[in-house]
Formats: structure tokens, C-alpha cells, sequence
């Protein structure tokens, strides 16, 4: 049981108490900075392969990095504070960009109905120049909007 204890402590590296403290916050926050890329599809799930979006989860996590930055203020050490300001930044400018995708592409089917639109408010001017052939109508009917 002794030699299994031994072993557990020259597994650290002979590291201090505080350099093994050190190396695990900053292996947490650059963890918890993965997950937000990850979770802004900025990075790839590393089993599957496959990007996803939900970006409600990785501002859980740039906000429990903002905690930590804030209930450790006077306890780290300058590399360690350095980190942790880095990673925010860049994971809320990574957040802005990733927000501003998400918007555009819900822009795209408002323009792609509008030549709908159009089209529907075409005839109603008196101009059956621009009619479409009767198969388009017919589906046109199908998918009306009613008010």
C-alpha cells in the first residue's frame, strides 16, 4: 500500500504543492475554454468529429470563467491571471462572431420568402406579363399564407 503511495507522489512530477495547484487551474481553464469553442462550433467534438451550435451553453461557460476571474481577484499569480484574461477575451470576441452567424442565417429565409411575396403581390397590380406557368400556381395555392 506504501510503494502504491509512493508512486502516486513522484507521478507529480517532484512538483510543489503550489506549481501542481498552478498546472491544474490551468488546465481547467483551458478545459473550460475548449468547451465554449466547442459548444460555439468554433471547434470540433473531438469523438465525433461533427460541430455544434449552442450558444447558450458556452456563455454558461465564458460566465463561470468570468466567476472564477472574480472570486479569485489578489489569489493568482501573474501568468495564471494573464491566462484566465486572455481566455475571455478571445472566448467573448470568438461568442460575438459565433452570434453574429447565428443572425445572418435567419435573415436568409426572410429574403427567400419575400420573392414569394413578390410574386404573390405581382398579379394583384393588373400585370399578367409576370404570371407564373399554372403548375406554380396550383403549388402556390398549396402553400398560401393566410392572415
Amino acid at each position: 500500500m506504501n510503494e502504491v503511495k509512493a508512486g502516486a507522489e513522484t507521478g507529480s512530477g517532484g512538483l510543489s504543492p503550489e506549481q501542481r495547484m498552478s498546472a491544474l487551474f490551468t488546465g481547467m481553464v483551458l478545459n473550460q475554454s475548449q468547451l465554449a469553442l466547442m459548444l460555439m462550433g468554433i471547434m470540433p467534438h473531438p469523438a465525433t468529429g461533427q460541430t455544434m451550435k449552442d450558444l447558450d451553453g458556452a456563455r454558461l461557460f465564458i460566465d463561470q470563467l468570468e466567476m472564477i476571474e472574480e472570486k479569485t481577484k489578489g489569489n493568482l499569480d501573474q501568468h495564471e491571471r494573464k491566462l484566465l484574461r486572455e481566455q475571455l477575451t478571445a472566448l467573448r470576441m470568438a461568442f460575438v462572431e459565433a452570434s453574429s452567424v447565428t443572425t445572418e442565417p435567419a435573415g436568409v429565409p426572410a429574403k427567400a420568402e419575400s420573392p414569394g411575396n413578390a410574386d404573390f403581390t405581382g398579379p394583384a397590380e393588373g400585370g399578367d406579363a409576370g404570371a407564373p406557368p399554372a403548375a406554380d400556381q396550383d403549388s402556390r395555392k398549396k402553400f398560401s399564407k393566410k392572415y
